[in-house]
């Protein structure tokens, strides 16, 4: 039985994209690893990269090759920083050569040493083979595959076999949504008491709450600079940043200084009805417009979804509940990353396996359940709101314009937010035993309806809106 970390679907990493920024940037990383291993590394004298399938379609618009390449620098996407990419990036260019791991220099062209291959590997769309020239004129190739949410796996899934192995001793295993509703019943604990449970068997407590408040620090941080950024987004669409602007209407003459007082000052603005959507919506946007521009974000359980989880957060601190603290937020992240992991382990996170319903409905699902229990919901509750959010995304296609993750991606954020609340609201006022559709068949449900859809649909630029709507529209 396979158990995946509330860390695993929580990542942080650098935007535009878990699959094709964060995932090949890790595998660069794994890569040197291996050449080390096997004691090739220090032999190198040159490397290409070949990426495939969805990982090229779309690369371009995600900056992979800029990922890749950052990734064979040795730098960590997680503590890198941000405003130093350009840099990086324009020295490799500029001189046609990078330094592996920060310590062997090779000759590079980025034009020429990254291939774009419009060909799909079998394993899975998201294929890309790092390949090296030794001293001795042997050539030596790897091949992995990154598969949502920044996961990085190898055909013959060895780092996989290793990973169960490595959490065979979960107290709590859950395969499908029903073996969690059995052990909170039996343990008379909720979801996120459980998640715990499972989590302590990894780390200390003190790691945990450590982890879990530097993803919410980001979380908050990424909602904070992108509600303070104007301007227009990179790429090419020339999408204006609409964060700012509705921030600046909302929050009219507040005081603040800091993310810490920004969040006191939007808990005293006006709450209707129209305000609360606006607040909801800005907050998704703001993540999801830092997202855009190689920002640093937490995937939840995505980059191009990153936006839905914070905001909803954000929603129950000022909105619902102005007393909310890091215990809160900790409840919060310890379901959302669970009812991911359903999800990842029953269908996929991917939107190149499953379109967008494996994104944004995933992390609607996520958002809905875990907003459930901080609002009192009982354990069939948190999954009676899952279930609904999701149901309300089947189908749901990845089609971003220009294979850029900003329209519609950047306001997709903004409707799976809503969604939660509103699935949230209807499983706190429905009655579990009643409903028709338990979660795990909507899990299996859009696994179904992942497989069924054709492929340009999933995130290749080759259908929908990216085909509707050319660059030169915009």
């Amino acid at each position: 039985m396979e158990s995946i970390s509330v860390f695993d679907m929580l990542k942080i990493g650098v935007g535009p994209s878990s699959s094709h920024t964060l995932g090949p940037w890790r595998a660069a990383g794994r890569w040197i690893e291996a050449l080390k291993d096997k004691g090739h590394f220090n032999s190198v004298t040159e490397v290409s990269i070949d990426l495939y399938g969805s990982l090229s379609l779309t690369g371009k618009g995600h900056a992979t090759d800029v990922a890749v390449m950052l990734g064979l620098c040795g730098f960590d996407p997680v503590t890198f920083p941000i405003e130093n990419i350009d840099k990086e990036v324009a020295f490799i260019t500029g001189e046609n050569k990078l330094k592996l791991n920060s310590e062997l220099e090779v000759p590079f062209i980025p034009k020429e040493h990254i291939k774009f291959n419009r060909k799909f590997l079998e394993f899975h769309p998201n294929g890309i083979t790092f390949r090296a020239t030794l001293l001795d004129g042997k050539k030596v190739s790897e091949t992995y595959y990154s598969i949502g949410g920044g996961f990085v796996v190898q055909q013959e899934r060895k780092r996989a076999r290793k990973k169960l192995e490595k959490f065979a001793q979960f107290p709590f295993p859950v395969e499908k949504a029903t073996d969690l509703l059995v052990h909170c019943a039996a343990e008379g604990k909720s979801i996120s008491e459980i998640v715990l449970e499972n989590e302590l068997s990894l780390r200390s407590e003190a790691e945990i709450n450590n982890g879990l408040k530097a993803i919410w620090d980001i979380m908050l941080d990424s909602m904070y600079v992108g509600c303070h950024t104007e301007g227009k987004l990179p790429g090419g669409l020339n999408v204006q940043r609409r964060a700012f602007d509705m921030h600046k209407n909302l929050i009219g003459d507040a005081k603040y200084t800091n993310a810490e007082e920004w969040v006191e000052a939007i808990r005293g603005t006006e709450v209707k009805f129209r305000q609360i959507l606006k607040w909801v919506s800005c907050f998704a946007l703001a993540v999801n417009e830092v997202n855009a521009s190689l920002g640093r974000v937490v995937t939840a359980p995505t980059n191009g979804s990153a936006g839905v989880i914070p905001s909803v957060m954000m929603y129950y601190m000022v909105i619902e509940n102005h007393d909310a603290n890091f215990e809160d937020v900790r409840k919060f992240m310890l379901v959302a990353g669970e009812i991911g992991s359903l999800f990842k382990k029953g269908a996929t996170i991917s939107a190149a396996m499953g379109g967008c319903q494996a994104e944004i409905g995933v992390s609607s699902a996520m958002a809905a359940g875990a907003l459930t229990e901080l609002m009192g919901g009982t354990p069939a509750q948190v999954q009676m709101a899952s279930e609904i959010a999701m149901e309300h995304h089947l189908g749901l296609t990845c089609d971003p314009i220009g294979g850029l993750v900003q329209i519609p991606c950047i306001e997709r954020n903004a409707m799976g937010a809503i969604k939660a609340i509103n699935a949230c609201e209807m499983a706190l006022d429905g009655d579990p035993s009643m409903a028709k559709v338990p979660l795990d068949k909507v899990i299996a449900t859009m696994w179904e309806t992942a497989k069924d859809m054709t492929s340009k649909y999933k995130e290749t630029s080759e259908g929908g809106l990216a085909v509707q709507v050319n660059m030169s529209d915009c």
